[in-house]
């Protein structure tokens, strides 16, 4: 009965105390393991904590609120490095009153106390004690939170108590699903408080977390529980048999009588009737979630599940108890494979595909463990058999996780790392289960007991679901796994369970591993899948009370006795046979009218009539049978023991539907009508004498016309049964080609599919590599727009604002928030009434435009309206630009100054290597004038002197690669000044305009040379 908990994060505080119904509780035991020496529980909560890194501070927090008096114990598990000495017990001492102690083997666990783990060492509880020992060698196998949590599981049972605080990794997650399983309560640490949340988290993602808390209301919780009469109570270790919801001991308790109404609120919402399941387990589970819910009663939980549907969610999932994972008790998959596969291997039909179904399936460890088993059987023997396993369970949360496949660290550590690495693939947060293995594999949610089952079988592996079921349910199962298998088919069980419910269905063929094979033989048990209740008595309809006659016995039993004494004395023998003639109860005598067969011991009411009978008692059951109607045949004549006597057969229908009954009775005739009957032996009458040779022949045509009209009707009915076989063969093959064909466009689907999630991941990497490419272009625009000086605005072509530089936003008076809106809705600092249009013009004509304006305080500012083209060339906007026109008048005329008052010749070149400006001494030295200098091309400087093929490679780097140069000589004879030798320096200087530039020469040592010629 698989399911799993979801996480129910607590809120607020408790009211009152917890009234718990007084309800006879067994613990369920499955695994056979011992509790404790002394056979019982102990009557106190076991707290086990795990943390690794961030864990001291953790740990600190938690103690430092649990009172001395709180009645348990707590386990500190540490991931403690090997080779040095721990001083963890000291640095606890200064956060807790409560005595602290470093785990020793064998020390017994006491309420009151704090255990710590010793470092290099694994722990575990038995019978009540700590038992420690060395750390496993294989680091990768060193999870002594995970270890420590199953042993408590197992011995505390609902008292084990796990918390799982700050660390790494994910140890503790498999931990926290064995205590979930077994009835306890487990903890979490809020991600958002934790140094580390790997462990949090793992755990939280295992769906087995109860509440996730801050560490101080994980004390508060713990404090609250320690306290709770539902983990105080001593409870016996489980003996006998346990009963389910409908059972004489759990009625006379009272609150099973309360339960059916939490099991029609479940029926209600998730449609499953746990009506039949075992009462004990239930109601742990039931009393589990009411300490969770603070809920004082039973009545108060009943009032929350039918006001609150998450409620119940969470109460389903904690019924549908999970214990499952891979390979599971290893040898049982060895038997499967060296004992079962080889049997369902030879007994196969050629083509046909192997059919195994899981039922109870869980998260689907278990039916990928068949699968990989079967696998690995096949691949070893070098054979290609198709086969196809199913995994069914209630709960719809565990079928989407089986789909998925991927299981987290935790879950996989105990693999073979062979097959870790052939049958899983490595993703985020765990593994995955290979394609080839999920292909074989499918799912579905079913409820066992009322859905429909899986047919032509040859294996159904159910281990461990009917411990959690009643004696009807168990039946029913029984019934659903024979029919389903084929005739050479098996069934394995868990090591608790047996088909004792139908013993008469299979045959015990592994004793060890609980695996039996189908009857070939065997009587077809009745399937009910109407999902109806099962026909028990309501407790409420037992007598509970009776009066008592003056001899001290009840009334009731008065009753029953004489009636039973009366049928005894002078009722006739008879039998009750089922609908398929198999006899369930004899009454009286029978064996004068009954012998079994020779051979295999078989019921059947027509195999076991002695001669002379079989005639007659088949034509009265058919015709009770076909009009349910009493049908009785007189004179019928049997023959036993060298004797012979007549009988008369009364066959009465008893019951309704599928579970009417015959009552078969033989009554001889009185002495009075007949005399006795005559001894072939001796020849001497006894009992009833026998008719005339007329008679008889009469009477033995009679019955041979009858015997024909009733081979006539089975031939009829046989016709009619081959017609109607004949005509839904036609429509299975049908449907079959119909499904062929399905499946091939299905396939030709999944191709496609699959060549266009291809193309598409192809067209995803190249558009995320375009992503990449744009986000670096935009970073780039954006730290250029933030870092140049000059107020920039772009606006779309509907006029709306763009983007603007810094700059801008002081001088157009514009924020933030006016991207998106239109430029006519700002109101600018400076005075532009036409830009509007002079936008809209610039975009239309795509021709740039410049404005002259100025602001309220008088200074001129120059608009320059350029249009806006995109990377394919189209006009999509407008980009202005405000520059200061008095600032630029400033600026060259501090430049004209500056250049004026030095006494070495200067030129200023624009990005084209055009003069901008030359300073006097230029002039002068080189005899030329601003107008024969200004806007020249410098290399047609006085007719083309200036040209010199170095000073061409230099000036050409110095813009495009921002290089400067110092120091280089030029000596070049000038026609106006003759020879002369000068030293150069070239520097880059940046303008306004981040894309432009301007390069500045300065000519050092000006002097003449001697002409060599």
């Amino acid at each position: 009965m698989p399911g799993k908990g979801k996480k129910l994060v607590a809120k607020g505080k408790s009211k009152g105390t917890l009234r718990v119904p007084s309800v006879p509780v067994r613990i369920a035991q499955p695994s056979g393991k011992s509790r404790v020496k002394s056979g019982e529980i102990p009557g106190f909560p076991v707290v086990g904590v795990g943390a690794s890194a961030g864990g001291l501070d953790a740990f600190s927090a938690l103690l430092r609120r649990i009172p001395v008096d709180a009645r348990l114990a707590v386990v500190l598990v540490q991931h403690l490095s090997p080779k040095h000495k721990s001083h963890l017990p000291k640095l606890l001492e200064n956060a807790t009153t409560l005595p602290i102690r470093q785990a020793k083997d064998r020390m017994r666990i006491e309420p009151g106390h704090v255990y710590v783990i010793p470092p290099d060492a694994r722990m575990s509880v038995i019978d009540g004690k700590l038992r420690v020992g060395r750390r496993p060698s294989d680091a990768s196998q060193y999870t002594p939170l995970d270890h420590f949590l199953r042993s408590l599981a197992d011995v505390y049972v609902e008292r084990s108590i796990a918390v799982v605080l700050s660390g790494t990794a994910s140890d503790g997650a498999a931990g926290v699903t064995a205590v979930k399983a077994a009835g306890g309560i487990t903890f979490a640490q809020d991600p958002e408080e934790a140094k580390f949340d790997g462990m949090p988290r793992a755990a939280i993602a295992t769906g087995a977390i109860d509440l996730v808390l801050p560490t101080a209301r994980i004390a508060a919780e713990l404090v609250r529980l320690s306290r709770h009469p539902f983990l105080l109570a001593e409870r016996a270790a489980p003996e006998g048999r346990q009963t389910d919801a409908t059972d004489e001991g759990a009625a006379a308790a009272d609150p099973s009588v309360s339960y059916h109404e939490v099991f029609g609120a479940l029926k209600k919402v998730m449609g499953v009737d746990f009506t039949h399941y075992k009462l004990p387990t239930i109601s742990r589970r039931i009393q589990r979630r009411m300490v969770l819910r603070r809920t004082p009663d039973l009545a108060a939980y009943v009032r929350l599940l039918q006001s609150q549907r998450d409620e119940v969610e969470a109460l389903y999932e904690d019924l549908l108890i999970h214990v499952t994972s891979f390979f599971r008790e290893p040898e049982a998959f060895d038997v499967l494979k060296t004992r079962v596969f080889p049997k369902l291997l030879a007994a196969r039909e050629a083509d046909a595909p192997i059919r195994i179904w899981v039922p109870g399936c869980s998260s689907g460890e278990e039916v990928y463990s068949v699968a990989i088993a079967l696998t690995e059987l096949l691949d070893a023997r070098g054979e290609i058999v198709p086969f196809q396993i199913f995994g069914t369970d209630v709960s719809q949360k565990m079928i989407d996780k089986a789909r998925a496949a991927v299981y987290p660290t935790a879950t996989t550590r105990d693999l073979d790392p062979g097959r870790l690495r052939r049958f899983f693939s490595e993703v985020d947060g765990g593994f995955r289960i290979t394609k080839t293995i999920r292909e074989r594999c499918v799912f579905s949610r079913q409820d066992l007991t009322r859905d429909p089952p899986f047919s032509r079988l040859d294996l159904v592996v159910c281990r461990n679901l009917l411990i959690y079921l009643g004696y009807p349910l168990q039946r029913k199962v029984m019934a659903v796994f024979h029919f389903g298998l084929r005739a050479s088919g098996f069934l394995m069980l868990g090591r608790s369970e047996t088909t004792a419910a139908h013993d008469g269905l299979f045959a015990l063929y592994d004793k060890r591993f609980k695996i039996y094979e189908k009857k070939t033989g065997a009587f077809k048990a009745p399937l009910d899948l109407s999902g109806g209740d099962l026909k028990l008595a309501p407790p409420e309809a037992r007598p509970s009370s009776s009066k008592s006659g003056p001899t001290g016995l009840r009334e009731d039993s008065a009753t029953n006795e004489m009636s039973r004494l009366l049928v005894d004395r002078y009722g006739p023998p008879g039998v009750l046979v089922d609908r398929d003639l198999r006899v369930v109860r004899t009454h009286g005598r029978t064996g004068r009218y009954l012998e079994l067969p020779t051979g295999e011991a078989k019921l059947n009411l027509l195999q076991m009539v002695r001669p002379g009978l079989l005639f007659g008692v088949r034509a009265a059951v058919r015709e009770a049978q076909k009009g349910g109607v009493r049908v009785r045949k007189e004179g019928l004549e049997v023959r036993a023991d060298g004797d012979a006597f007549a009988v008369d057969v009364d066959v009465t229908p008893v019951g309704s539907g599928t579970a009417r009954h015959l009552l078969v009775l033989f009554e001889e005739p009185s002495a009075a009508a007949t005399s006795a009957p005559v001894s072939k032996s001796t020849g001497r009458r006894r009992g009833v004498m026998l008719t005339s040779p007329a008679d008889t022949v009469k009477r033995l045509e009679a019955e041979l016309i009858a015997n024909r009209e009733y081979l006539h009707t089975i031939i009829e009915d046989l016709e009619t049964a081959n017609e109607e076989l004949q005509s839904a063969n036609e429509e299975v093959l049908s449907s079959n080609e119909e499904l062929q064909s399905s499946n091939e466009e299905l396939e030709t689907a999944r191709e496609e599919l699959q060549s266009s999630n291809e193309e598409l991941s192809t067209v995803n990497e190249e558009l995320q590599s375009r992503n990449e490419e744009m986000s670096r272009v935009n970073d780039d625009l954006l730290n250029v727009l933030a870092n140049i000086r000059v107020a920039i605005v772009m606006v779309s072509s509907d006029l709306r604002i763009r983007r603007f530089t810094p700059a801008a936003e002081k001088m157009l008076n514009l924020i933030p928030t006016d991207v998106g809106r239109p430029i006519g809705h700002v109101k600018p600092n400076i005075d532009a009434p036409n830009l509007e249009a002079t936008i809209v013009e610039v975009i239309r004509s795509v021709s740039p435009r410049e404005l002259e304006v100025s602001d309220p305080e008088g200074n001129a500012y120059s608009v320059q309206i350029r249009p806006y083209r995109s990377l394919e060339g189209k006009i999509e906007g407008a980009v202005l630009t405000v520059v200061d026109v008095a600032a630029l008048r400033v600026a060259r005329e501090c430049a004209e100054a500056i250049m004026g008052s030095v006494s070495e010749p200067v030129l200023l070149l624009d990005a084209s290597l055009r003069v901008m400006h030359a300073n006097p001494a230029f002039y002068e030295a080189f005899r030329t004038t601003r107008a024969e200098t200004d806007g020249t091309f410098i290399y047609d400087l006085g007719n083309g002197q200036w040209d010199v093929a170095d000073l061409r490679t230099l000036l050409q780097d110095v813009l495009p690669a921002r290089k400067n140069f110092a120091g280089f000589v030029i000596e070049h004879a000038f026609p106006s000044i003759g020879r002369t030798r000068m030293v150069v320096d070239g520097r880059r200087i940046e303008s306004s305009n981040a894309a432009d530039g301007v390069i500045l020469l300065i000519m050092r040592e000006v002097a003449k040379v001697d002409d060599p010629s």
